[in-house]
């Protein structure tokens, strides 16, 4: 979009606009995370069978353990996140809940099962279509839609699960996902136009942190929600927020600084010079048969399999271990739950920080750069991982200490492979992510259905490790490539006018 230029760059002192666009698109991912996960949660006490002793209320349900490969459709990095929830509630007493708070469903453990997948079901068909459409028509609108659909839904589904029972449910899920299969290829996209390459590593980090603690948040605030004013709160508070984000962008939001009625002319000049464009913004076709054969694509989109894959195993099967071989509950404490995501949440911002200083001071190249961080953020976990495997049974905080070490250093993907396509291929940043969230999602469908095939008593330990270790392997390899073959140099085919120049004065100097 413009050419490259070599002009000096100034910074504009104070708060920009640039850094309006980042909380609002901060607040977008907190908000889609917080509806993504939020039906783990109520989950609970939506299948509770209620009946009413004294003082007391006693749940007699299903035992209802999220954790295990039942959820072999569910993905990402976003993304297999809903399944930190490990619940047993088989004949637990629960007190000082009131019986108005709202229906209870006598759902099965198969209908739960495809109530808390549904969501993923959509979420995957629409990743490499959204791209193209973010590219197309930028990418406010579809998070516009996204967060909109998303909260309307949330306003709905208590009253739909009402009158259509689990039914309803899962077609209101599978709209949700559908509608946040946008989320990526268009934040994508609106980083690639909004952030500065000197403040790509801070800033770009903030805007995806906002996922993890939009986790942490529907983690430790549902119990309370539900235990005060029923589940139905949970969607009702959900939906509340996401509707005044709505309003809040729409006036606010802009999809390119060129666009923006509020950007100051020296903002403006500032973002562009960094970018390396000037002039009126253009749309080109995305070259597919290019994309097809660009190694360093490729090599992200392996490390975001290698990502996706460790991730979800993390996410889904080492509450599952905890449980049954080291016997200690995650889900008994929401604050413990949750300390993983924030611990990403939290190390993310050094991470972001430092990226940002060393591009700033030539430390490393751009490229050196990414791999620097894509290797802390996949090779720590990975070492977290054999900890976990090595860890004695009986030193349960030990086990804690691993799961939030492996989680929360895998910050670093952040300004690893994350941002390379954007480096490589700003003007068709959506489309780069949708066909790398696309891959890595089906990654992330696979890998509880390959746990499945390992591990056939959960409490042997010895069958577990090999799981672990599995995953170590992936996240070693998987980076190992893209150290090698990744790089973060603006690929020829960003500029399909300028590419087609230089094939031009090629033939002619042949001729």
């Amino acid at each position: 979009m413009g050419v490259p230029v070599d002009i000096e760059n100034v910074r504009p002192d104070g708060w920009g606009v640039r850094h309006t666009q980042t909380f609002l698109l901060f607040m977008a991912m907190f908000l889609a995370f917080t509806m993504r996960a939020n039906m783990s949660m109520a989950i609970v006490d939506m299948s509770n069978v209620i009946s009413t002793n004294a003082n007391t209320t006693t749940t007699n349900s299903t035992n209802v353990n999220t954790t295990n490969a039942e959820y072999t459709n569910m993905t990402n990095m976003d993304m297999a996140s809903d399944n930190m929830i490990n619940t047993d509630i088989d004949n637990v007493t629960i007190t000082n809940i009131k019986i108005n708070n709202g229906v209870h469903f006598n759902w099965s453990l198969q209908q739960q099962s495809m109530i808390l997948s549904s969501f993923f079901w959509g979420y995957v068909v629409l990743q490499i279509p959204g791209g193209e459409l973010a590219k197309r028509f930028g990418g406010k609108i579809l998070i516009t839609i996204s967060i909109a659909v998303n909260s309307l839904i949330s306003l709905l589904l208590p009253i739909s699960a009402k009158i259509g029972d689990w039914k309803f449910v899962i077609f209101w899920r599978v709209l949700q996902g559908l509608t946040q299969a946008f989320m990526y290829p268009s934040m994508h996209h609106l980083v690639s136009q909004w952030i500065p390459l000197e403040e790509k590593g801070r800033l770009s980090t903030i805007i995806y942190a906002g996922g993890q603690l939009g986790i942490a948040s529907q983690l430790i605030a549902s119990g309370f929600i539900a235990n005060a004013w029923g589940w139905q709160a949970i969607f009702y508070t959900n939906g509340a927020l996401g509707l005044l984000w709505t309003a809040a962008y729409l006036f606010l939001g802009s999809q390119s600084p060129e666009n923006s009625k509020l950007i100051s002319k020296e903002e403006l000049a500032y973002i562009q010079t960094s970018l390396g464009r000037v002039g009126k913004q253009k749309k080109y076709p995305t070259p597919f048969k290019k994309i097809a054969l660009c190694l360093p694509f490729w090599a992200a989109v392996v490390a975001h399999c290698g990502q996706n894959w460790g991730f979800f195993t993390l996410m889904t099967e080492m509450p599952t271990y905890m449980s049954d071989v080291l016997h200690f509950n995650l889900a008994k404490n929401g604050m413990l739950s949750s300390l993983p995501y924030l611990a990403m949440f939290l190390l993310s911002f050094p991470m972001g920080s430092m990226t940002d200083l060393i591009i700033r001071r030539n430390w490393l190249s751009v490229s050196n750069t990414r791999k620097l961080f894509n290797s802390i953020g996949l090779w720590g976990p990975a070492l977290a991982l054999v900890g976990l495997s090595l860890a004695p049974a009986r030193i349960y905080w030990l086990a804690v200490v691993m799961l939030v070490i492996s989680v929360g250093i895998n910050a670093g993907q952040y300004t690893g492979f994350m941002l390379s396509s954007i480096d490589m291929a700003p003007n068709f940043s959506s489309s780069l992510m949708g066909i790398s969230n696309f891959v890595a999602n089906i990654v992330s469908i696979i890998a509880p259905i390959v746990c499945g095939f390992i591990v056939h008593d959960k409490t042997n330990a010895a069958e577990w490790h090999k799981v672990f270790y599995l995953a170590s392997g992936i996240y070693f390899f998987t980076n190992l490539f893209f150290i090698l073959f990744a790089t973060s140099t603006r690929q020829s085919w960003n500029e399909p006018d300028l590419d087609t120049d230089i094939v031009r004065q090629k033939s002619n100097s042949a001729h």
